[in-house]
């Protein structure tokens, strides 16, 4: 039997990121929330909300159907997975039904203009309503996360915690058709080759019987089931939890923990290591070591001043960083291997906090005690881009405008940031663009 479980508040996904290299997310959004995917390579995820919006060219696929027609299209591609090994059952039962699928074609091309701020992600992400309900599903399928728990080392709150982030439980993973929506990617999207081959996972995944094509089903971008795999993420990771032949991400909650877990697990989870915890900065922190790349000890960081929020001893963590995602406006975390481990799911610093944020609610600990600057506006595409062509013009060299507020621009800012004498954290404010406009 296909169920989905109902719940509490509605996750609508948005998986840009997850055609731009993302798993199984989906690393996407209609009131934007990130979307995972249980990507292999999947390395976006993330989202549109933050700031890490998926990047890519919306300009039409060169080779699509500008040259050839649909039909002529699923032709040629049918050729081509029949001389792969695939069976003409299989394909007959794929593509007798096929439809090109429009929406999806404006969805792959959409760019988003405007992003949330990350409190305004995770106030959605970790809802009253959504922690409640983890516990409820925590305690209806406890057997089976616990049992995917045991053998992959993963802890079942950080299961449950990614299950309610990616499809709200089973209640939102998606109602289009993975064949035609992976067909009509590979027909006329952005990125052809990876849907196509991600097509032809599906079909391999349709010979084995795991799944039949009207029971396939998921986001847009090809994302699926509970917890959003990809298919050939579903090829490497998928397991079969319940022992019944078959490793059913749609209908089985057993499979989808122990094919969550494993996922996990073979991403490099270390088990009994927390991912992070929020910490305390001290006064004349240098901003500039708050980036993912600068890891050192949570010894070494202790020796900085840097404190846990809690008050109690920093966990033993090695590799570990601090990340501030508000600037010295905000909570920060320091986060370590594990945390990294999250982003492999969905390469989103944001969507990694929700998932521990949910985890550790669920598990009944405190939420962030720091307050966010709820008064910042988040600054638009186009304002980014406009931000680091004033740093540009500056000779601050942040790298081509594009909107997304990476590691250079971050570079960038501090170092105006200092010309001001502000403290140089790297956060990106509406103030902050204005202040460039007027020396323009």
């Amino acid at each position: 039997m296909y169920c989905r479980f109902s719940t509490v508040s509605l996750l609508t996904l948005a998986l840009l990121i997850s055609m731009s290299g993302c798993q199984s997310h989906a690393n996407a959004t209609a009131e934007v929330e990130t979307s995972g995917r249980a990507s292999a390579g999947k390395s976006a995820a993330s989202t549109a909300e933050t700031g890490e919006q998926a990047s890519g060219s919306s300009s039409r696929n060169e080779n699509s159907n500008d040259k050839v027609d649909f039909s002529e299209w699923v032709a040629d591609f049918k050729r081509d997975a029949r001389a792969k090994g695939i069976n003409d059952v299989t394909l007959n039962a794929a593509f007798d039904p096929i439809q090109l699928q429009p929406r999806i074609i404006e969805l792959d091309r959409s760019q988003p203009e405007f992003s949330r701020q990350v409190w305004d992600y995770l106030d959605s992400a970790v809802s009253d309503a959504r922690i409640a309900q983890g516990n409820t599903q925590l305690n209806e399928h406890r057997r089976a996360i616990e049992a995917a728990s045991e053998r992959y080392g993963v802890p079942g709150n950080i299961l449950v915690a990614i299950w309610g982030i990616e499809s709200n439980y089973g209640s939102n993973f998606g109602s289009f058709s993975t064949i035609d929506a992976l067909a009509t990617l590979g027909y006329d999207g952005r990125r052809p080759d990876f849907a196509r081959s991600e097509l032809m996972a599906a079909l391999r995944i349709l010979q084995r019987g795991d799944i039949d094509r009207d029971h396939m089903r998921g986001s847009w971008a090809g994302a699926m089931g509970h917890t959003q795999f990809i298919p050939s993420s579903f090829e490497a990771y998928a397991q079969d939890g319940d022992n019944d032949g078959r490793r059913d991400i749609w209908g089985s909650i057993p499979d989808v923990m122990a094919s969550t877990a494993n996922y996990l697990a073979k991403a490099g989870w270390r088990k009994n290591q927390p991912w992070g915890l929020e910490v305390r900065l001290p006064k004349g922190f240098d901003y500039a070591q708050t980036e993912l790349a600068n890891r050192q000890s949570s010894q070494d960081w202790a020796a900085q001043g840097v404190t846990a929020a809690s008050g109690s001893a920093l966990p033993p963590l090695e590799n570990a960083a601090v990340i501030a995602p508000a600037g010295a406006q905000g909570p920060a975390f320091l986060v370590g291997h594990n945390f990294r481990v999250i982003m492999r799911y969905n390469a989103s610093t944001s969507y990694a906090l929700a998932v521990g944020l949910l985890a550790k609610r669920i598990a009944g600990e405190a939420g962030i005690q720091g307050d966010w600057p709820r008064g910042e506006k988040a600054l638009s595409r186009t304002q980014v881009e406009e931000l680091q062509a004033h740093l540009n013009a500056r000779g601050m060299e942040v790298g081509k405008p594009d909107g997304i507020l990476g590691p250079n621009s971050r570079k960038g800012i501090r170092e105006y940031q200092r010309h001001l004498g502000k403290t140089p954290d790297g956060f990106a404010t509406l103030k902050l663009l204005q202040r460039l406009r007027s020396e323009e």
